[in-house]
Formats: structure tokens, sequence, C-alpha cells
């Protein structure tokens, strides 16, 4: 049992604290894949695998943005969600600075400030959904409006539409 506590993330230890049911899933990976050969390795539907993207609007504030691993999120769309002329996505250097997580490990849940968090609707029409755990190696696995009750976000249609 010791061994799982030292395994904790901060998005973990939020769920735990908000007494929010959880799996955590972990596989072995050493730096960053995307999200879609993460699914392909560990036979995952794309549709309930969820990325995380931190944008930044021309307010200066900082969103948050969880979308399908296979979906394109629409910038004027995420900038009408979050009541922004534009927005776009911070350079990857940045991420560690603003969230307090590293590329590929990044999720909505524990970063260094809780900032405005949109997840795509598409997940409410899922039983459970599967986000990033908080590090590279580990997801977590949980209903959908137990995360937009976590992360305190909104669900909006934020993707490309063909």
């Amino acid at each position: 049992m010791a061994k799982e506590k030292d395994v904790k993330t901060n998005a973990m230890r939020i769920l735990d604290r908000m007494k929010i049911p959880y799996e955590v899933n972990t596989y072995v990976c050493d730096e960053f894949i995307d999200g879609i050969h993460i699914a392909d390795m560990l036979g995952q539907p794309y549709e309930i695998s969820f990325k995380t993207l931190v944008l930044e609007g021309k307010s200066r504030q900082y969103y948050v943005f969880a979308l399908p691993i296979a979906e394109e999120l629409d910038l004027k769309a995420a900038a009408r969600a979050v009541g922004e002329k534009s927005v776009e996505m911070i350079p990857v250097k940045e991420i560690n600075a603003v969230t307090g997580y590293i590329r590929g490990g990044c999720t909505p849940l524990g970063m260094k400030k809780q900032y405005p968090t949109v997840i795509h609707e598409s997940a409410g029409m899922h039983e459970r959904i599967i986000i990033s755990g908080g590090r590279i190696g580990s997801q977590i696995v949980l209903k959908p409006d137990d995360l937009v009750k976590a992360a305190r976000a909104v669900y909006a249609d934020v993707i490309v539409h063909p």
C-alpha cells in the first residue's frame, strides 16, 4: 500500500480529497509519445482517450482544453467557449512553467493554478474517459462529470468539424 502512495500525482490527490472514484492505468514510457500511440499500445478507444491542451488568450489568461486524442481543437470555437477574441497554443517549452506538468503528462487537474477549463462535450456521452494521470506513464480513468466537477470545468463543442 505504501508504494501506491508514492506514485500519487497532484491530480490523484485532488480526486482523493474530493472522494471521487477513479482508476489508475500505468504503462512503460520514458519520453513523450502522443496519445494516439499510447491508445494503440494499450488497446484503448480514441474517443474516450482525452488529451490536455493549454492555450493563452488575447487577454494573457491561460485556458485548459481536454478533447479526444484524434480530434483537433477549433481555435475559434475554443475562444468563443472562454469569451476571448482569440486563443493560441502555448509553446511546448512553457508547459512546465505554466502548469507544473511536462509534455505528455499534462492533465486538467492539479495544475499550478486553477485555469478556466473546457472539456469537449463528447466526453459526456461516455460512461468513463481516460486522461493523463499527471506524469508520463500514468492515466486516470473516471466519469466525465466527475472530471468536470474536480476541474471546475464546462462542456463545450471545441473541435474542428470536417
